[in-house]
């Protein structure tokens, strides 16, 4: 087999482990391919990606195509010469571009395939309270998360952990896979999985969160409500309204005894230290939120400045 010669396609922080391990590993990386640079902050200042200031350090070529078809765009990736192209993070890829290496075409996937396609499995993996998830490597397909797999490594999900922190494990242990899976393809020791025969209707979805998704439904089992706001954490956040005013929560916990039985979206506050809201089958403490455009505040901190002593409803 000639010499590796790759092109990573990514854009957001999760990529970038699996770039520097390849980097560290000494492959020839010929160019990089990430999203063109956008405005970003209050300030709308333009901002390249996370994949782009890396690919700059090591004096990497960088594409930043608009249309992923373009035929500029195409001739320029064919003229890197690439044998194997790995995507950790990136766009929908149209089949002119994933089929143009010879050795196809790699993807990380923050899920245990075939379960969890999607753009949001780490989020839907928490809200959903799965108790385990992984990463997946395998070869772009027609079909989006639907190729054959190459490696799977298993990862626990704890019952304290927000996206967030399960996001940043998964980053690390991705990068592992991601190298694992190129050494098995130089070597030849790799092979091609399908996925296995399972009814669609058993196929749990990933599909894009958008900050509307956000929206607490109090009627839901105090557990689903947890497990929403654990896996909306840190972004793009569950919210509710309260005394008309939007308010992230980012932190609950359950209560072990309430002195008064609360409904669905009622709320009893001691005014210092605690704020219950009901939910179908049980009281939920917060214990962390955020006022639009306040910084998030313990519960007794917010309590210091915000009344809400006695008992209403949202």
């Amino acid at each position: 087999m000639p010499d590796l010669r790759l092109v990573f396609m990514g854009t957001p922080e999760f990529a970038v482990p699996s770039l520097k391990i390849l980097l560290a590993h000494g492959y020839t990386v010929a160019a990089v391919v990430t999203a063109p640079d956008k405005p970003t902050g209050r300030g709308q200042k333009i901002t390249c990606s996370p994949i782009k200031t890396l690919a700059c350090k090591h004096n990497l070529p960088v594409l930043q195509p608009t249309c992923l078809k373009d035929h500029v765009f195409v001739k320029q990736l064919q003229s890197f010469q690439a044998n194997l192209q790995v995507v950790v993070a990136f766009k929908m890829l149209p089949q002119v571009i994933w089929h143009m290496p010879s050795l196809g075409t790699v993807n990380l996937h923050a899920s245990l395939l075939p379960q969890y396609r999607g753009a949001a499995p780490i989020h839907w993996a928490v809200i959903n309270g799965e108790r385990e998830t992984g990463v997946t490597t395998f070869f772009l397909a027609q079909t989006m998360d639907t190729g054959p797999i190459i490696l799977q490594e298993k990862e626990r999900i704890h019952d304290c952990d927000t996206t967030g922190m399960l996001y940043t494990r998964l980053m690390h242990k991705g990068a592992q896979l991601v190298l694992k899976t190129v050494k098995a393809i130089e070597n030849k020791t790799y092979t091609r999985t399908p996925h296995p025969t399972i009814s669609e209707s058993l196929i749990k979805k990933a599909p894009k969160i958008y900050k509307s998704t956000g929206q607490i439904n109090w009627q839901q089992p105090a557990q689903a409500i947890r497990n929403f706001i654990r896996g909306l954490a840190p972004y793009p956040g569950a919210w509710t309204v309260l005394q008309g005013k939007n308010f992230k929560i980012y932190g609950v916990e359950t209560v072990p005894a309430c002195t008064q039985q609360l409904k669905p979206g009622e709320i009893i506050s001691d005014g210092k230290h605690y704020v219950y809201i009901g939910t179908q089958d049980a009281p939920l403490a917060i214990t962390s939120l955020q006022l639009a455009g306040k910084k998030l505040m313990i519960i007794e901190d917010f309590l210091k400045g915000n009344r809400l002593g006695g008992t209403f409803s949202l």
